[in-house]
């Protein structure tokens, strides 16, 4: 059987931290960012946990 492959688009979206916990960006942080706040862009730019509920299907795009 073959290899399972990578989702392309979701390892560009999401990093597996080492313990296993699998992270992704905030959204809004792209553009128009004169008119959010300091506090608002530093807070986005800190990376997140995902749901729990989309775990197991990020795992399984991941190749996990």
């Amino acid at each position: 059987m073959p290899k399972q492959k990578t989702h392309s688009g979701a390892k560009k979206r999401f990093k597996v931290t080492g313990s296993g916990k699998i992270t992704r960006e905030h959204t809004n942080r792209r553009h128009l960012l004169e008119v959010k706040s300091s506090r608002r862009i530093r807070k986005l730019a800190v990376d997140t946990e995902i749901a729990p509920a989309d775990v197991p299907r990020v795992k399984k795009l991941l190749g996990r």
